[in-house]
């Protein structure tokens, strides 16, 4: 593998990271809400 290659790869390993990231954080905050409004209703 050539440096580019590497260095491609890794910005598009960084950049599924960061989207895993927020959806995992999506996820976290839905259930959180879900819990809150059942505990209310």
């Amino acid at each position: 593998m050539t440096p580019e290659q590497e260095e491609a790869l890794k910005r598009s390993r960084k950049g599924r990271n960061i989207a895993l990231g927020l959806v995992l954080a999506f996820f976290v905050v839905l259930f959180y809400l879900v819990t809150f409004v059942k505990m209310q209703g």
